[in-house]
């Protein structure tokens, strides 16, 4: 991850060295590249679809994490049980008990993995879809606005505020995805 992290300056150099000289030949003087900035993470995120698409979520999987409460209420029920009650148990008894909360236990643990894997497959699937459709907006909103290079925020060691069309690309994409 360090080596990914040391090229990033040096790729951001190059693609504005090499954008820099990418004037027609033609002409006299040098045309300016006209350049911007953008946080694709925070304007995937901004959008009133991700924010819905989140909620959606959300009441998708509320069922199940409210299984998952419930179990760990069994689980804690079980186990003050026996705290409790262990000197009028008998040994058979105090076993059973000792058993349940382990089966219990054990399909809470199940639980929360496909809880965890089925929510992570469901996010990285939306976002990357969102971040695709993202993408085409920006490109769209930089050939309106006449940039030559849109650059990732997060590959950029500075750039002036001005620069950052982040806010710009969330409202267009808002226009041009509604939510309902």
């Amino acid at each position: 991850m360090s080596f990914r992290m040391g090229l990033r300056p040096v790729v951001v150099c190059s693609v504005l060295f090499a954008a820099s000289h990418l004037a027609p030949a033609q002409s006299a003087a040098p045309q300016p590249v006209k350049v911007a900035v953008v946080n694709l993470q925070a304007a995937v995120f901004g959008t009133a679809e991700t924010k819905k698409a989140n909620d959606e979520m959300n009441a998708k999987f509320k069922p199940r994490q409210d299984a998952i409460d419930q179990l760990n209420r069994e689980i804690q029920a079980l186990s003050n049980q026996l705290q409790t009650q262990q000197d009028k148990l008998s040994p058979q008894a105090y076993a059973d008990i000792t058993a349940q909360g382990q089966k219990k236990q054990r399909d809470l643990q199940r639980a929360q993995d496909d809880l965890q894997a089925d929510a992570t497959a469901y996010r990285n699937d939306t976002l990357q879809k969102m971040s695709q459709k993202m993408s085409d907006v920006i490109k769209k909103l930089a050939e309106e606005k006449g940039y030559d290079l849109v650059v990732e925020a997060n590959s950029a060691l500075y750039f002036k505020p001005a620069l950052d069309l982040t806010k710009d690309a969330i409202a267009a994409y808002d226009k041009t995805y509604p939510v309902k």
